[in-house]
C-alpha cells in the first residue's frame, strides 16, 4: 500500500479529508457553460467540479430507425479521455473507462430514464428519424470524472436544439435552428465512494485511488432509479447499496438545481 493511500484512509478515518470538505461535500465552485461551441455543434457545455474539467458537444444527423423500433430516433454517447487531461490516459482506441463512461453514465442513464422521447425524433417510420451524437472530452481530470461527465452531457442536451430540415428535398441546414430538444427528466448520476466504512462523494484523485469500492446511481426527480454501475474490488453489502442510494437521491437534487 502505498504512503498516499494510507494518508488518504488515515485521514478519512479520522473525520477528514484531504482538502477539508466533509464526507458528502462537493468541490467548489461548480460552473456549467452552455453553448460554448455554438458554430460547431448544435448544442454544447462546459462543466467544472473543483479543477476537474469537461465539455460536450451534440451532434444531429438523419438515419434509418432500428428494425425493432421502426417508429423511435436514437442516441449514441462516445467519452474520449484525451491524454492532455491525465497522465493516465492513452491515445487510441477507448479504453475500458471511457466505454464504461459511455454506456453507464451518459447513455444507459438517459435512454433508461426516458428523459429524450425517441417517439418524437422519429421523421417518418421505419424509414428516417433522427440521431442524437453526444460526445463528452475530459479537459482535466482531478477526480470525479463521472458526475463531472453525467453533468455535462445533460447540460449540452438542454443547450441543443434540432438544425432546419427540409423534408421535400432531404437536406439539412445547419446554419439554421428550429426547436429545442425537450428534456422529459433529467437524470443525475452520482458516484458514491466508499473507503474503510465512510462514504464519499467528489473524491480527488488521491481519494479515488484509495477507495475500495464506488457505486455510480442515476436518479431521476422522483428518486427513481434508472442506471447502477458497481467499481472497485471491495464488496459492497445490502446496508452499503441502501446507503449509497439514499446518498444519491439527495445530492441529485442539489446538483439538478445547478441545471
Amino acid at each position: 500500500m502505498s504512503l498516499i493511500k494510507n494518508h488518504i484512509i488515515g485521514l478519512v478515518n479520522a473525520g477528514k479529508r484531504e482538502d477539508g470538505r466533509g464526507y458528502l461535500e462537493y468541490r467548489k465552485p461548480i460552473k456549467i457553460e452552455y453553448g460554448i461551441s455554438a458554430k460547431s455543434a448544435e448544442g454544447s457545455a462546459r462543466v467544472c467540479i473543483g479543477d476537474t474539467e469537461v465539455i460536450a458537444g451534440i451532434k444531429m444527423e438523419i438515419g434509418t430507425p432500428y428494425p425493432d423500433t421502426p417508429d423511435q430516433g436514437s442516441l449514441q454517447a462516445n467519452v474520449e479521455l484525451l491524454p492532455l487531461s491525465s497522465p493516465e490516459f492513452e491515445s487510441g482506441p477507448p479504453s475500458i473507462e471511457s466505454i464504461e463512461l459511455s454506456r453507464s453514465v451518459v447513455d444507459r442513464g438517459i435512454r433508461e430514464s426516458r428523459a429524450v422521447d425517441l417517439k418524437k425524433l422519429c421523421i417518418k417510420e421505419g424509414e428516417k428519424s433522427w440521431i442524437i451524437l453526444i460526445d463528452v472530452y475530459s479537459v482535466n481530470d482531478n477526480g470525479n470524472l463521472s458526475d463531472a461527465i453525467g453533468l455535462v452531457a445533460l447540460a449540452a442536451l438542454k443547450d441543443a436544439k434540432f438544425p432546419k430540415y427540409d423534408k421535400k428535398t432531404d437536406k439539412i441546414d445547419f446554419k439554421e435552428h428550429t426547436e429545442q430538444v425537450k428534456l422529459k427528466k433529467i437524470p443525475i448520476p452520482i458516484t458514491v465512494f466508499k473507503i474503510g466504512s465512510k462514504y464519499l462523494i467528489d473524491p480527488t484523485i488521491n481519494e479515488e485511488k484509495a477507495s475500495d469500492s464506488r457505486l455510480m446511481i442515476t436518479t431521476t426527480e422522483d428518486g427513481e432509479i434508472c442506471a447502477m454501475q458497481k467499481g472497485g474490488n471491495s464488496q459492497l453489502s445490502v446496508e452499503d447499496v441502501e446507503k449509497m442510494v439514499e446518498i444519491a437521491i439527495e445530492k441529485g437534487k442539489e446538483l439538478r438545481k445547478l441545471l
